[in-house]
């Protein structure tokens, strides 16, 4: 994220989601929060409705403060080019960084580049390389349509937001609630120390199992991203696109 100021303990929130995390006060009318569900339902439908007819969507996570000049944002740009010219769409937090680094090489490439920028109690701006933008004030309502509107997730460096999305995805993998979903790491030096720990002590001692991380994959080649997508989906696509040809020895 940007630079943003330090919290108010004692303050009450700004936004919808921290007044709906926050606990409730003895003064407060005692119905608040089951009132608060239908705002809530009508942000399922403004998604569902605005999002409906993506069929073919990739969402691509990762830090908000890298910068233009980073090798990340580069092949960012590049991984989402990619995906663009073989016919899937990029959907994004919105946001600066690497997600505005996703929604330029889309955008560029002439292709669908949507956008899902969140509330917050200080202003994360859309990125100007949107096709469609959405707005939401539920992180739970935006994480929903990212999910349900990707065929998978590619995860570039990040902080914890990115890690929230890595390992939402991993649970509802491992629990079978998405199947054929692969998730693609990207830049083996930043993630290879967590997927060590994952190895070492995850599956050393049982709490993971090679299975659970069947769907996961590393590489430092925005065509092998591609390629690992394409690959995931080859039971769905056209034959005559000859997409996964294309990106079979492609390493450009």
């Amino acid at each position: 994220m940007s630079d943003k100021p330090e919290p108010d303990e004692h303050k009450p929130g700004t936004t919808q989601d921290e007044q709906l995390l926050e606990s409730p006060r003895l003064d407060e009318f005692t119905h608040t929060d089951t009132w608060r569900v239908f705002r809530i339902m009508g942000e399922f439908v403004t998604g569902f409705d605005e999002l409906a007819t993506l069929t073919r969507g990739i969402s691509i996570f990762g830090s908000a403060r890298t910068k233009v000049d980073d090798p990340d944002y580069a092949a960012a740009q590049e991984t989402a080019a990619l995906l663009a010219r073989a016919g899937f769409a990029v959907i994004t937090g919105g946001g600066p960084g690497i997600m505005e680094a996703a929604n330029r090489g889309a955008f560029e490439a002439g292709g669908l580049s949507i956008g899902c920028n969140i509330e917050l109690p200080f202003e994360q701006s859309s990125n100007p390389y949107l096709t469609r933008g959405l707005k939401f004030k539920y992180f739970f309502v935006r994480k929903m349509m990212f999910v349900k509107y990707s065929l998978g997730f590619i995860i570039f460096p990040g902080g914890f937001g990115t890690l929230d999305e890595l390992f939402e995805a991993l649970t509802l993998i491992q629990t079978q609630k998405i199947r054929n979903f692969p998730v693609v790491l990207f830049g083996t030096k930043y993630w290879e120390g967590l997927l060590n720990w994952v190895r070492d002590f995850g599956l050393q001692e049982g709490k993971l199992t090679e299975e659970d991380l069947k769907r996961l994959h590393l590489t430092n080649s925005p065509a092998e991203v591609v390629k690992i997508i394409v690959d995931s989906q080859s039971s769905f696509l056209d034959p005559a696109n000859n997409v996964a040809d294309e990106y079979q020895y492609r390493d450009d």
